[in-house]
């Protein structure tokens, strides 16, 4: 089994403690990886042009070519997978801003959920209406107090 990670004998804890710490050292790694991509291709080229250029006594005119695609094709997988890891590295570093962020924003999260909880648990109190005693209030000037129809035309009272 593997030792568990601690600050003092793993020197990357620090790097990934830290969100901006993280993208630096993977921007360099991803600089490192992109250097050697570019000497790979010059590679994939000169290998290309001296396995095409190599020809055996009987050949066909084909025969080189078809000799030298295994080896073309495994230089092609090579560059992709650096390119992926490239990308991937750049992708990583996003996504570990991204949880740094989502980590800070969690406890706000939760006390909004819980203060919600709350309220759904204990709803806020309306203001009662005060008790009847059993009287009924005086209304003055009754005629205009409640809007009336226009059949509702008897005696002198007006429609609001």
């Amino acid at each position: 089994m593997s030792e568990p990670l601690n600050r003092t004998t793993n020197p990357l804890a620090d790097v990934a403690a830290s969100p901006e710490a993280t993208a630096r050292y993977l921007a360099e790694v991803q600089r490192v990886l992109l250097d050697i991509g570019k000497n790979l291709e010059s590679l994939a080229l000169e290998t290309r042009v001296h396995c095409r250029a190599t020809h055996v006594e009987g050949d066909r005119r084909f025969d080189a070519w078809l000799r030298s695609k295994p080896v073309e094709m495994a230089l092609r997988d090579v560059l992709k997978h650096v390119e992926g890891v490239t990308k991937g590295l750049e992708k990583s570093a996003y996504k570990r801003r991204a949880h740094e962020e989502n980590a800070a924003a969690v406890g706000k999260r939760r006390k909004e959920k819980a203060l919600e909880k709350s309220r759904k648990k204990n709803p806020p109190q309306l203001n009662t209406a005060p008790e009847n005693t059993g009287q009924v209030p005086q209304q003055e000037n009754v005629r205009y107090a409640d809007p009336t129809s226009i059949y509702d035309l008897r005696s002198d009272r007006r429609s609001a």
